[in-house]
């Protein structure tokens, strides 16, 4: 493992192929729990758990089950499964030590289960850490370092959103646009943003 591919690995998933800007994956999210600054924090942090722990279960059982029996198109189910037992388990534990933040979570919170930035990243680190030769090992290393990059990035744009979306409650917006609207609109430019990142050469 190399510090520059590390360092590849984290340029790329927090910027250049940020989930929500760049691919588009886990809007529902982005969108619905974006209102707040302290909301989307925690949600931010949901998914940063959520993705490494689940990228580091589904590509040791992809590694270490899946390929040596020759049933690698089970990876769906199994990774939504895993997924989903992760997603349950932060369900449970904010409930129980923090109600108000599951009240302000809602829905969203559920919903990281067919999040599919959260199963994107799983079958990403299968497609693209398996096929080389440097051994099973390094692929487990490599997917949950990109899968860690992947949740920081998904958080920098909750973040962003959120703040932006704070101060536009302060701002004079059109009647029309306020709400979802501007929320697409702010998004879109976002996402435009973020594409100047696409010319970073490392």
């Amino acid at each position: 493992m190399s510090l520059s591919q590390v360092f590849s690995i984290a340029i790329s998933m927090v910027f250049i192929n940020n989930f929500i800007l760049s691919k588009f994956l886990g809007l529902c999210p982005f969108l619905g729990v974006s209102k707040q600054t302290k909301s989307a924090a925690s949600m931010g942090l949901a998914v940063i758990f959520v993705m490494t722990c689940s990228a580091l279960m589904t590509s040791a059982i992809y590694a270490y089950v899946l390929i040596p029996l020759h049933i690698e198109y089970l990876r769906t189910i199994t990774f939504i499964l895993i997924i989903a037992g992760f997603v349950q388990f932060i369900e449970m534990f904010i409930r129980k030590n923090s109600p108000p933040l599951y009240r302000a979570l809602g829905i969203y919170l559920p919903l990281i289960t067919t999040n599919c930035a959260v199963l994107g990243v799983t079958i990403l680190n299968t497609n693209t850490f398996f096929a080389s030769p440097a051994g099973p090992g390094i692929g487990v290393i490599y997917s949950v370092l990109q899968a860690f990059f992947a949740g920081i990035g998904f958080m920098v744009a909750l973040l962003l959103m959120s703040g932006i979306r704070e101060q536009l409650e302060l701002a004079n917006v059109p009647k029309s646009m306020k709400g979802v609207p501007i929320a697409f609109i702010v998004a879109s430019l976002m996402s435009l943003a973020f594409m100047a990142f696409g010319g970073f050469r490392f």
